[in-house]
């Protein structure tokens, strides 16, 4: 069986290069199209798309969820969940978490990728255990970072006991792009030789180094990999769905996908990034090796460079990348994702902008320290 491909394009890949700006209304018109390709999944929802529809676009994010679901009958409908962050930034009452996930279900999702911030399982485990309730697929999500303190054993760990919670299949979350070749072959290995369930590997070209990972994944034996279509691809968002079908072509990983209607769907997001020309920045677009430093994944960083634009401060961007690292440092090098990513990036902006490391400090960042979040204690 060939690897099997979940597209991102109308989630994580707009994300990651316009700071989430896709209006619904021109995906409705494609969502048909990509309906027909055969996908294992079409994520397309969660992450910052509830955040932005509410904040930015003045639309309804519950509206474009039942109306994709309308146009996509076929193919499940994903979506990235925060464990007991939910869409939000802070951890949620339980009560809430169940109405949240009982209505996701009933609005169209299929599957759940659920991750922790901090690789923390008892973030995650109503989360798991709710959707689960639902009938819904889980995807238990290890959140991929570096540091001294993590490594390939204790991901492989992590692995077995989502595997034990119940999760369906288990994703990769390399956010920040960060996996090599190397990594990507030992990480699968291990976890393939201990769990049975399907395994995922989701990463982003932020490095340059992602194709060549996923083909070495491919290789170890990843089940499915993350991609977008090229218009909305490369750069800090996920490898090309058409180039990586085409690499698999022919080969024991043959994905079976038609390319010729790949290349139809591709035009139709090559001429739509045309209208959000403006928001893509050589910043997101062209990939840099330096993100093995900073480690800021592609959702956050088209975020920062929207947001030091704003204050006139894009000059600064460069101090603040060699800032993010340091502060990760302190803190005790969490992996950077939503909200740890949004958390230490603002203190490295601030500790840039104020003129002094720590001159000011974020109220996240006390609570961070202090082991909650807006003062509900971690679970």
């Amino acid at each position: 069986m060939g690897i099997l491909i979940t597209d991102t394009t109308l989630r994580d890949a707009h994300q990651s290069l316009i700071a989430t700006r896709m209006r619904t209304r021109d995906m409705l018109p494609i969502a048909a199209e990509l309906d027909k390709v055969g996908f294992f999944s079409l994520e397309v929802w969660g992450g910052a798309t509830f955040d932005t529809c509410i904040r930015f676009l003045n639309e309804d994010p519950w509206e474009r969820l039942r109306s994709l679901r309308e146009k996509v009958k076929h193919t499940r409908l994903q979506m990235l969940l925060r464990g007991q962050n939910l869409v939000g930034y802070r951890h949620y009452a339980d009560d809430v978490l169940r109405e949240f996930i009982r209505l996701s279900v009933k609005n169209g999702v299929d599957v759940f990728r659920i991750f922790d911030a901090l690789n923390d399982l008892r973030n995650m485990e109503l989360a798991i255990e709710v959707v689960k309730e639902h009938g819904a697929h889980v995807q238990g999500t290890i959140c991929y970072t570096t540091s001294p303190v993590h490594t390939t054993e204790k991901f492989a760990e992590m692995a077995v006991e989502l595997e034990g919670l119940g999760c369906d299949s288990i994703c990769i979350k390399d956010m920040a792009g960060l996996i090599s070749p190397a990594a990507a072959t030992d990480l699968v290995k291990a976890i393939k030789g201990k769990v049975k369930i399907p395994l995922n590997l989701h990463s982003h070209c932020s490095s340059g180094m992602a194709p060549l990972s996923y083909h070495a994944a491919a290789l170890a034996g990843v089940d499915v990999v993350d991609t977008a279509f090229s218009a909305f691809g490369w750069g800090t968002s996920q490898p090309p769905t058409e180039s990586v079908v085409a690499a698999f072509k022919d080969t024991p990983y043959d994905t079976g996908l038609d390319l010729e209607l790949l290349y139809e769907i591709g035009e139709y997001f090559a001429t739509l990034s045309g209208k959000y020309r403006m928001l893509f920045t050589a910043e997101t677009t062209r990939p840099s090796v330096n993100v093995l430093l900073h480690q800021i994944p592609g959702g956050m960083l088209s975020n920062l460079v929207s947001q030091l634009r704003e204050q006139n401060a894009l000059d600064k961007f460069s101090k603040v990348l060699e800032e993010v690292p340091r502060v990760r440092a302190d803190f005790g090098f969490p992996p950077l994702v939503t909200p740890t990513s949004q958390i230490v990036g603002i203190q490295a902006v601030l500790n840039v902008l104020s003129g002094g490391r720590y001159k000011q400090v974020t109220q996240e960042v006390k609570r961070f320290s202090w082991g909650t979040m807006d003062g509900h204690p971690v679970r």
